[in-house]
């Protein structure tokens, strides 16, 4: 691999959601003030919304990592399950005992107890569902009733959705209205600008241990904005494939030629930015040419 090629301790570009790797950008920021204000205020529901790879898996983890000593949370990654699942689910996070073998009537019940609890112990219980577009139908409706539980001040358990666009197209529905009206905080997050790309790959090179010259100019930090649409994801996909071509070729600088390189092999790259990126290629190219002919213009 290109570590020892590049100086780097480890992969800087992988897509595995590592917290050691976060960059305090603005909108991960003000979605990390807004998860917070609303579970201090002790909110039912609140809801984080982001495009695929734009880092909700990253902020969910980061939350988990930071959230105060007094919440109790109960975290599921993957949700695609029925009401009866879900409520297991919830419980075995809770620590109810031998919950795959209960009743829904008696699961209930001691999901209750063991809310009520934790309340009495000073502590505030959290659900934290990643992925939440997922949830069945039914299984929103069996969301929506646990924030039922609450005491005559407050909620006994807060809900924390983390999901893309397609949940808010379901809560939409006539349905839902109930639930949807429960959601008390959101927050879309939006695509890195150019500017933020360019921090967010020379922040990522250096938690990774790189310490030598510019590898990514700001020219390439641009296009790669411009062809990823800003996704993270994308970005790292991109940048990865192009640190292995340059150590596969033995160069130290990220170009053009790399970048299009990474970009061809990249079929999440929608068509229409790959078609924009060699138009500034050619643009590109173009006004070195007419340059040189304007100052051999101008000798003349």
């Amino acid at each position: 691999m290109y570590l020892y090629h590049f100086g780097l301790g480890e992969l800087p570009f992988t897509l595995t959601p590592n917290t050691n790797f976060y960059l305090p950008m603005a909108m991960h920021d003000e979605a990390l003030a807004v998860l917070s204000t609303a579970l201090q205020t002790g909110e039912g529901f609140i809801k984080v919304v982001g495009e695929v790879g734009t880092g909700k898996t990253l902020l969910c983890r980061k939350l988990l990592n930071e959230i105060p000593d007094h919440f109790v949370t109960a975290y599921i990654p993957n949700p695609y399950l029925n009401p009866d699942e879900l409520r297991r689910a919830v419980a075995v996070e809770l620590g109810v005992k031998q919950a795959q073998r209960m009743s829904v009537q008696l699961l209930t019940q001691r999901i209750q107890t063991r809310l009520l609890e934790l309340h009495n112990q000073g502590h505030s219980v959290v659900l934290i569902l990643d992925e939440a577009q997922a949830l069945p139908e039914d299984s929103l409706e069996a969301l929506r009733l646990f924030t039922n539980l609450e005491t005559e001040t407050r909620k006994l358990l807060q809900v924390v959705l983390f999901a893309q666009p397609e949940l808010d197209v379901r809560l939409a529905k006539t349905e839902f209205r109930q639930l949807r009206q429960r959601i008390t905080f959101a927050y879309k997050l939006r695509p890195m600008n150019a500017n933020e790309v360019q921090q967010y790959i020379q922040h990522r090179l250096q938690v990774a241990g790189y310490n030598g010259a510019v590898l990514f100019p700001v020219k390439i930090c641009q296009s790669i904005a411009r062809v990823s649409k800003g996704v993270p994801r994308l970005v790292n996909v991109l940048c990865h494939k192009m640190l292995m071509l340059a150590y596969g070729q033995g160069h130290y600088k990220m170009t053009m030629k790399l970048l299009k390189a990474a970009v061809k092999d990249t079929e999440s790259i929608e068509q229409s930015s790959k078609v924009s990126l060699l138009a500034f290629s050619f643009l590109g190219g173009l006004s070195v040419l007419l340059l040189a002919y304007y100052a051999l213009v101008v000798k003349l």
